[in-house]
Formats: C-alpha cells, structure tokens, sequence
C-alpha cells in the first residue's frame, strides 16, 4: 500500500510526497534526512494522508495535488479535516506517535 501525504511546515508552506511508511517518512522529514523541501522548511505536521493500491496510483495522485494552487490544496485539506482518517492521525500525532501504516 502507498500513500499520499501533505505536511505542513513551520512557515505555513505545505509539502506533498508518496511513501510506502509514513510513520518512517514523516521521521526522516523531521530529521532533516526527507525532501530537500523540508530540509530548508522544518515540518510541522502531517495535514493529510490518502492510502492508494499502488505506487503509480499515488504518484499520480500526489502530481495531481501539487499542481492546485494554495488555496485549493488548503480547501482539500478542510474538507476532510472530518474524515475518520484525519480524526485518527490528529490523536496520534497530539499523543506523540504516528500510526505505522503499510508496513
């Protein structure tokens, strides 16, 4: 399984990447060992994950997302702030874990 993420920064920006550990990611983003994005912009948190079948499915997925402007992406995000998902990873992340996921 892969999954589609976006993080927010520090500085407000947002980031999107695929991954098939988030849990492993999200820690490698906060060490400084991630995307060379958050390497100049520390991540905050994790805002948004979407599980896709494959690695070309969130590829795409993730290209997709990139391509919305800001204020779409931030809108996205809002609108699923409701999701069972994002209620999950919120509590996981205000214990200080996240949920391995596809491992």
């Amino acid at each position: 399984m892969w999954i589609v993420y976006i993080i927010k920064c520090i500085d407000g920006s947002l980031y999107t990447g695929t991954t098939n550990n988030l849990e492993n990611r999200f820690k490698k983003h906060k060490n400084g060992k991630g995307a060379r994005y958050t390497r100049s912009h520390a991540p905050e948190k994790i805002v948004f994950f979407e599980k896709c079948d494959n690695k070309i499915v969130a590829l795409k997925r993730e290209r997709e997302i990139k391509s919305w402007p800001r204020s779409k992406k931030l809108s996205f995000i809002e609108s699923r702030r409701s999701s069972v998902a994002e209620r999950s990873l919120h509590k996981a992340m205000v214990a200080g874990s996240i949920p391995a996921v596809g491992t």
